[in-house]
């Protein structure tokens, strides 16, 4: 089940069209309408990309770092966003827990 503000990962497009990165994206919203697409945000660990006063930066000062399941600091990009299928979000999810199980740890998925 796909939740807002449940952290994915998800292979983001560069906004030069290159080859797609997988990374950590936040769930932001679901859209209206007949389809059963989301609103996704990208999280970066690259501190230095954050734009001051628009993009959130999370660190493990933060009350709820720990649970967002990050491994370092990171920068919410507010400024990249992407719509996506819930097919694709569960797909990731789906990924994500089996590469969790190989490597031997535990995983929590919302």
């Amino acid at each position: 089940m796909i939740t807002e503000g449940q952290v994915i990962l998800f292979r983001f497009p560069q906004t030069d069209q290159t080859e797609a990165k997988l990374r950590p994206a936040l769930v932001l919203n679901q859209l209206p309408g007949p389809y059963n697409d989301w609103l996704i945000c990208m999280i970066s660990s690259q501190l230095h990309q954050a734009i001051p006063d628009f993009d959130e930066v999370l660190t493990s000062r933060d009350s709820d770092f720990e649970e967002s399941g990050l491994k370092s600091a990171s920068v919410i990009r507010i400024s990249r966003l992407a719509v996506v299928d819930s097919y694709i979000l569960c797909l990731s999810r789906i990924r994500r827990k089996l590469a969790s199980w190989i490597e031997g740890t535990e995983l929590t998925v919302r």
